[in-house]
């Protein structure tokens, strides 16, 4: 390991274990204990409104198909591969917690993402998440700026690199190519792709994977349970090893549970994105008549990445019996198809790492776009950060693994730390609205949201206002445009 690789691990191990971890935990488990654990009551009613049909635009159901599309990645794939080669069994068990506990701060900040929103440019659409409440809540337009450069640099750049990575490895690991010129060149050959979609807004290019990608993600699950049902019989004791290695007496004598807690945490919230402030971005431009349906279905969104999907690539993994301490990544995973299935689910999966990745590549530089046009309108800085995006992109696919994971969770953690300091003073809004809604159903009313029937809401709320003045939320599919 390089001396900058070195570095990189142990200032994630000080700040993750030491600040992070504990915040997140603590910010999780206010949020479940005031809301009355909002992220578990009302699961029934997460699916309750996937019924709700709008008069046009994406229904909830369709908007969480598309979301559950793309959050099968890198996370669910090489994320879970790293948490468990360097956590043991034990940090899926943490995974669960992180889903679990998290769910109440993804509720929170997906309600506050709703209620902040404004005016897109384009009449009838709308713009919102982290860095709009830090300004319109709070006030503190350098807050938001902070996070704007945060939220840039983690998905824009370092999680772009990522992508680009996983996608290495797995077209190594299929083809066999240990090269020199393989992993530039598959670098370039991605950097030219991501080029056409954000220089030249290559419609045809993303309107193919909008398609392709909800029949990688089926195929993806269909293969992964056809592999966990191949081993039932090895599902009880797959659970012995995950819960053994969360709370065994053995590894809390070696100190293997501060590991499984510590890669747990990292890799689901880099999975589900409960708390970190990216989901809201795109929360906050779906369709929905209150805010916290917004906030239920994105909640859910977050059980069904880690619960289901987590899950199932756990098994997966732990049925081939990896090789755990040796950090590996997306060939972790691809081994355990191949051995379960033959060569050809390995080959099937590495089609699957690609569509889903480069789909993220895209989908992270819109969260990058939208962030910048927060902090500044100039077209000279926007052609900037796309030509910064491509050249990530090259990067990642000749970086290391720990190298490219360890930057992610650098500024996915500083980008974390500054969403949650903004989440907690603003927990209270979000659960007087959630009063609100729970207010109307038990009226047997389908809720619908003005602002004025909240009286003193904290700062400026552009949006939501009553129907004469034409400020209500106007369909919209949060899809990458350019």
């Amino acid at each position: 390991m390089s001396t900058l690789e070195t570095w990189v691990v142990e200032l994630n191990d000080v700040f993750w274990t030491y600040l992070l971890i504990p915040l997140v935990a603590v910010v999780g488990v206010w949020f479940t204990l005031r809301s009355k654990g909002v992220q578990i009551r009302l699961i029934p009613e997460m699916f309750r409104v996937f019924k709700d049909k709008p008069q046009s635009g994406v229904s909830p159901f369709g908007a969480f198909t598309i979301s559950a599309a793309a959050r099968i990645g890198t996370g669910n794939i090489a994320g879970v591969a790293t948490a468990i080669t360097m956590g043991g069994p034990g940090a899926v068990f943490w995974m669960w917690m992180m889903a679990l506990v998290g769910g109440a701060s993804a509720f929170v900040e997906s309600v506050l993402a709703q209620l902040y929103k404004v005016r897109d440019t384009e009449p009838g659409t709308y713009r919102g998440g982290p860095a709009y409440y830090m300004q319109k809540a709070l006030g503190m337009r350098w807050l938001g700026v902070v996070f704007a450069v945060l939220i840039t640099l983690t998905f824009g750049f370092v999680l772009t690199a990522v992508q680009s990575n996983t996608i290495t490895v797995a077209a190594k690991g299929s083809f066999g190519s240990d090269a020199s010129w393989f992993n530039p060149v598959l670098g370039l050959v991605l950097a030219v792709l991501l080029a056409l979609a954000v220089f030249f807004g290559v419609k045809r290019l993303t309107a193919v994977t909008k398609v392709i990608i909800p029949v990688m993600a089926a195929l993806y699950l269909l293969v992964g349970l056809v592999i966990v049902l191949l081993n039932l019989g090895n599902v009880p004791g797959m659970l012995g090893d995950i819960i053994g290695g969360a709370f065994g007496f053995r590894e809390v004598a070696g100190g293997a549970v501060g590991t499984a807690i510590l890669q747990g945490v990292r890799r689901g919230m880099f999975s589900n994105e409960a708390g970190m402030g990216s989901a809201p971005n795109a929360a906050a431009a779906a369709e929905t008549t209150h805010p916290v349906k917004q906030g239920l279905v994105q909640t859910l969104g977050v059980y069904f990445d880690t619960l289901v999907i987590c899950t199932m690539t756990a098994f997966v993994i732990l049925s081939a019996n990896p090789t755990l301490g040796e950090r590996g990544g997306a060939d972790v995973t691809q081994s355990a198809f191949t051995g379960a299935l033959g060569d050809w689910a390995g080959h099937l999966l590495t089609l699957v790492i690609f569509m889903v990745a480069f789909s993220s590549m895209i989908g992270n530089y819109y969260y990058g776009e939208s962030n910048i046009q927060f902090i500044t309108r100039s077209k000279s800085v926007m052609s900037s950060y796309r030509a910064v995006v491509v050249a990530c992109a090259v990067l990642g696919a000749i970086g290391s693994v720990p190298l490219v994971w360890s930057l992610a969770d650098v500024t996915m953690g500083a980008m974390v730390l500054v969403n949650l300091i903004a989440i907690v003073p603003l927990g209270a809004v979000a659960f007087r609205l959630l009063d609100d809604y729970l207010a109307q159903r038990r009226q047997g009313l389908d809720p619908v949201f003005r602002k004025d029937q909240v009286p003193g809401l904290r700062g400026e709320v552009e949006c939501w206002g009553a129907p004469d003045e034409d400020t209500t939320p106007q369909p919209r599919e949060p899809v990458v445009s350019h």
